[in-house]
């Protein structure tokens, strides 16, 4: 049977599965990003697998955006930029890249150039010989101010580790990897980003979390996003994470305890208050610890209402959980661009 030239299809070949994903949330850093994408290419041209290079802009005011759209097209590069709308903070950032990520792995660090993106292939090949489903890098050399940035990271990772139960040296690394199944089951939110371990740990056991040594540079263009009051910020955000680790999916447990003992409080003053008004025969009207049993009952009541509110909220928001917490304007990359 002849087959003419008109009724021959070639099919298309097949494209090759993203392997790993390089995200990189940047926030005027119009000096780092062109440097920052040339090292990471010169630091995966010996990585066999297929990766792709993902910049985030964190609605950056200077030329990051335009620096980082002029490196599209570059050969080797399979690189896209995705803008938000405006400054959503790291986090934000950092989940919109994860969310564009197509990788089986995907790999997290900062665009100011103190992380050493030759480090990744080495991480890549240790998460896989230990079996982990997240490696986080330990910034064991720190290039950083000694009062301003390591002793408040010190004090941190201390309490971080003693409240979630994950013990790591350096939790603020951004310098990680991830399984991407694994990493697209947290939903980062706020400034949690260097909480991430603690999410992590909500869906998988806290053995499949590691570290390991990373280089550390100091900071050559541009000025810190970060300073003293982070630490204060840190304290707050680690309360949220105790609660939200302990009681995300029963709010009211939390809630209802200190309702109930409140009002176990209360109800042992306003019974010792009645033996002795109505008992011993004392006048009870103008005194303070009257007024404490009252307020204690009070105070009781609100929160047990307040723990079943809060039980009726989380059960509507698993329902429904497909908020996100930033905008994207556009997506460019060699192939096209996206509204």
């Amino acid at each position: 049977m002849r087959t003419t030239a008109e009724s021959i299809e070639i099919a298309p070949a097949p494209v090759a599965a993203i392997e790993l994903s390089l995200v990189v949330p940047v926030f005027n850093e119009e000096e780092s990003v062109g440097p920052l994408i040339a090292r990471i290419q010169e630091a995966m041209a010996g990585y066999s697998e297929p990766w792709e290079l993902i910049l985030v802009d964190d609605g950056s005011t200077d030329a990051t955006l335009a620096n980082a759209r002029a490196a599209i097209g570059r050969a080797g590069l399979d690189l896209y930029v995705v803008a938000l709308q405006r400054n959503f903070g790291q986090t934000a950032a950092m989940q919109a890249g994860i969310t564009q990520a197509r990788g089986r792995l995907i790999a997290t660090l900062d665009g100011d150039l103190q992380n050493d993106p030759k480090d990744i292939p080495e991480m890549v090949r240790e998460l896989e010989r230990r079996e982990l489903d997240l490696l986080v890098g330990w910034r064991k050399n720190r290039q950083d101010g000694l009062l301003l940035r390591k002793v408040p990271s010190w004090i941190a990772n201390r309490l971080i580790g003693r409240i979630t139960g994950v013990r790591l040296h350096d939790y603020g690394c951004s310098l990680k990897i991830y399984r991407g199944s694994v990493i697209k089951q947290v939903k980062l939110m706020g400034e949690m980003h260097r909480f991430i371990p603690a999410w992590v740990a909500g869906v998988v056991p806290s053995s499949r979390i590691g570290e390991m040594p990373v280089t550390h540079h100091a900071r050559q263009h541009g000025v810190s996003k970060y300073g003293i009051s982070r630490t204060f910020r840190v304290i707050l955000d680690l309360l949220s994470v105790m609660f939200f680790m302990r009681f995300k999916a029963r709010p009211g447990h939390f809630f209802g305890s200190l309702g109930l003992g409140l009002g176990a409080l209360s109800g042992l003053i306003l019974a010792y208050l009645f033996i002795d008004k109505f008992i011993l025969g004392n006048d009870i009207g103008t005194r303070p610890l009257f007024m404490i049993g009252v307020m204690l009952f009070l105070s009781a009541v609100q929160l047990i209402t307040t723990g079943i509110l809060a039980e009726m909220i989380a059960r509507t928001y698993y329902r429904d959980d497909s908020s996100v917490s930033y905008i994207v304007r556009d997506v460019y990359s060699g192939e096209q661009q996206t509204s």
